[in-house]
């Protein structure tokens, strides 16, 4: 019966005394509504890499054959100087690849930067230029929306066509079926083949900007003017495949190029987790940093929730005489006083939790971020409200129950 006297206390003091208890629980409920935004955009975004990221980007089951590692923010200068002095990657080194795939594997090579690109009707604008094979499609699983996507045999003949995104073709074509048209990339012109279709954008990126060729055509000496390939892009049909590619791979390249036992490789392998790995490492600061705030919050709020009920302590001393003079233990006394600030702090939390889940639904809405309320950080905002508070009113609470009951009955 005490706890819910207690807690119908604190609820009243909050009715009464609105003003004073909106600063009560404004530190609360900033650092509750922080921390559950900050967690549902980290969450969104590790959702968003895992499930549409290394589908899209990267593609499924795959690993990616390169010179230097696509993912690794942390490289020191003379990391990047001994990539540099690898041997470049040519056409018969992505051959030698393939010749030790796994059975019902698929590959592409594929080299891609941003260009220009043109008709005569309309001015230059940049897309992303990909010169690669027919199976990269395939892979990346892009349907075409229209016409078709060019075969092996375009690519072997080095014929000059191209299938570009919806965002080239509504650009240069407004209005106009693409199919048979002109595309200028780099000043070669290229016959429009195929649309691919809406693939939308990833972190804001459009991946719809797309201009793909075969890699026999001219557009490969424009991406790569030394000759050589980028990447050979590597699709198993299991991930156990995937595994049993890589060490092919990596033994017939070591053997290829002559690396002794023992030292590293003069190349690059790399698969899904890699890049995974790349991103949790980005989403793990994403929450220490961004806990920051939220944390500088709570501790406002404890310090005021401490200060607001040293103020009740003053305030009801004599009640708190009478207490313990109709036989109320210091137990007692202090286990209201807990209840009362945690109640406190947990409606901070509540409307804190409230405000960060319709930020997170907003942030989704308006933004690129993506979002995701992650059920557990609602928990933890709970829990974390009702922590700050039991820690804020820890002293106050023990000073109400130190009180001598004479003294107490005493004060006016």
């Amino acid at each position: 019966m005490a706890w819910f006297e207690a807690v119908r206390l604190a609820l009243n003091t909050i009715r009464v005394q609105k003003l004073k208890s909106f600063f009560t629980l404004l530190g609360v409920t900033i650092g509750v509504m922080f921390l559950i935004a900050v967690i549902s955009i980290v969450e969104g975004m590790g959702r968003y890499v895992e499930e549409d990221f290394a589908g899209r980007i990267l593609g499924v089951n795959t690993f990616t054959f390169r010179r230097a590692p696509n993912f690794n923010p942390n490289t020191t200068d003379e990391q990047w100087r001994e990539f540099l002095r690898r041997p470049r990657i040519y056409v018969p080194d992505a051959e030698l690849v393939r010749s030790v795939l796994p059975p019902g594997s698929r590959s592409a090579i594929t080299s891609e930067t941003f260009v220009y690109a043109s008709t005569p009707t309309s001015r230059p604008r940049q897309v992303q230029a990909v010169a690669t094979e027919d199976e990269y499609f395939t892979i990346k699983k892009f349907n075409i929306a229209s016409g078709r996507a060019f075969n092996q045999q375009e690519t072997q003949l080095g014929s000059k066509v191209v299938v570009i995104g919806v965002e080239v073709a509504d650009h240069f074509f407004n209005g106009l079926d693409p199919i048979g048209r002109e595309l200028r990339i780099m000043g070669t012109p290229y016959s429009v083949i195929g649309v691919i279709e809406k693939q939308g954008s990833v972190f804001g990126f459009s991946m719809d900007r797309l201009a793909i060729a075969p890699y026999t055509t001219p557009l490969q000496r424009v991406i790569r003017p030394v000759g050589d390939i980028q990447t050979l892009i590597v699709q198993a049909p299991t991930p156990d495949l995937v595994r049993e590619g890589m060490e092919s791979a990596r033994e017939v390249l070591r053997g290829a190029r002559h690396v002794p036992p023992g030292k590293p490789d003069n190349f690059e392998l790399e698969t899904q987790e890699s890049a995974m790995e790349f991103f949790n490492r980005i989403q793990q600061r994403l929450v220490v940093f961004g806990s920051a705030l939220p944390a500088i919050g709570l501790i406002v709020g404890a310090m005021v929730i401490m200060n607001i009920m040293l103020v009740a302590v003053a305030e009801r001393t004599r009640e708190i005489g009478v207490r313990k003079a109709l036989g109320a233990r210091r137990r007692d006394i202090m286990s209201q006083f807990l209840v009362e600030a945690s109640t406190l702090s947990l409606v901070g939390a509540a409307v804190g939790i409230g405000l960060g889940i319709g930020g997170a639904e907003a942030i989704a809405a308006l933004t690129p971020l993506p979002a995701a309320v992650a059920p557990w950080s609602i928990a933890l905002g709970l829990v974390l409200g009702a922590g700050v508070g039991i820690v804020a009113g820890m002293y106050p609470a023990s000073r109400a129950a130190r009180l001598d009951p004479i003294a107490a009955l005493r004060q006016e």
